[in-house]
């Protein structure tokens, strides 16, 4: 794979405004926000319409990440920028280059919102916020506590990690939060997070899964009701499941699909039991909502109502696949 920085450009055809937000992926071209953001521009009255791609590979090296906020940083068109697959090696490339990080940027290790304020570059970690507002669409309020259920997450990554933040923090938070990692660096960081952050002591359970069946034997084991997660960026970044075919979901579970575009083997994996083991079968469209909104809001200094949210969601339905 190229190790160069790919950046996808405004149109040179005159339509290009004065100003652009950018976004930092592996292969943003294809993401469904880049025909959503100009009608989302008109919406929410933003001052351009030009969503500008910044392409990194999987292996990026530190040099290119600071590359990358050092070109958004220097370009006074440029006013921002999500982040979303490499939101933790920007922030340990790049954090220097910030005058102000957020506790959750600190706390989690990651930037997903490059924003400015003057001549001020801003970094914050808007998963723990976006990924709860995302959940309480579909999870009630006293599901933990009506149910019993667990919640296992395979994946301790950027996403994972924002979770089980935000399950801690729940009111209705669940007796026990299982995070899987297939190295034990990621399962380090974890733990470190929630001590600095205060996490009572064994609601997280960090387990090392070698292999796809190791984890298949977790969920096999879960509680009726629980939720399980694929935070693992599998089915979309490249193709596979963090999960063999013959998984046994608990019955009555709510299984979770972070993504909602790419090969998806996860999500049909958990529909291909949907009716079988009475699941509840939710994929990653409105936690799309929801971070490209909250960082959208934060590059351009807005503040969103769940009134405006879903005149953007309704919005954003086209492109839906």
């Amino acid at each position: 794979m190229s190790s160069s920085l790919t950046t996808v450009a405004p149109p040179a055809d005159g339509t290009a405004t004065a100003d652009y937000m950018g976004f930092v992926g592996v292969s943003t071209g294809s993401s469904s926000i880049m025909q959503v953001f100009p009608r989302w521009a008109e919406v929410l009255g933003l001052p351009t319409r030009d969503l500008v791609g910044h392409d990194l590979p999987m292996d990026a090296t530190p040099a290119q990440y600071i590359a990358m906020v050092e070109q958004i940083r220097d370009d006074p068109r440029h006013r921002g920028a999500l982040v979303t697959t490499h939101k933790m090696n920007v922030y340990a490339a790049a954090s220097d280059l910030f005058d102000e990080l957020d506790p959750f940027a600190v706390s989690c290790s990651e930037i997903s919102s490059i924003s400015k304020r003057g001549d001020r570059l801003i970094g914050r970690a808007k998963d723990p916020l976006t990924v709860d507002l995302a959940l309480n669409d579909f999870l009630p309020v006293d599901h933990f506590a009506r149910t019993g259920a667990e919640v296992v997450i395979l994946g301790a990554g950027g996403s994972g990690t924002a979770l089980s933040w935000a399950l801690a923090e729940r009111a209705d938070a669940p007796s026990k939060v299982t995070v899987t990692a297939r190295d034990d660096e990621k399962l380090a960081h974890l733990r470190e997070v929630h001590a600095q952050h205060g996490t009572p002591e064994g609601l997280i359970t960090y387990v090392r899964t070698d292999t796809p069946e190791q984890a298949a034997a977790l969920i096999a084991a879960a509680p009726a009701g629980s939720l399980i997660v694929n935070a693992t960026g599998l089915g979309k970044d490249r193709p596979g499941s963090p999960l063999p075919d013959d998984v046994v979901f608990p019955e009555n579970a709510v299984v979770w699909e972070f993504n909602y575009r790419g090969s998806l083997e996860f999500l049909h994996q958990a529909r291909a039991q949907e009716q079988a083991r009475s699941l509840h079968v939710v994929d990653g469209w409105r936690y799309f909502i929801h971070g490209w909104s909250q960082v959208v809001a934060d590059v351009f200094e807005l503040e969103l109502t769940p009134e405006i949210v879903e005149q953007l969601a309704e919005a954003a339905e086209f492109a839906r696949r």
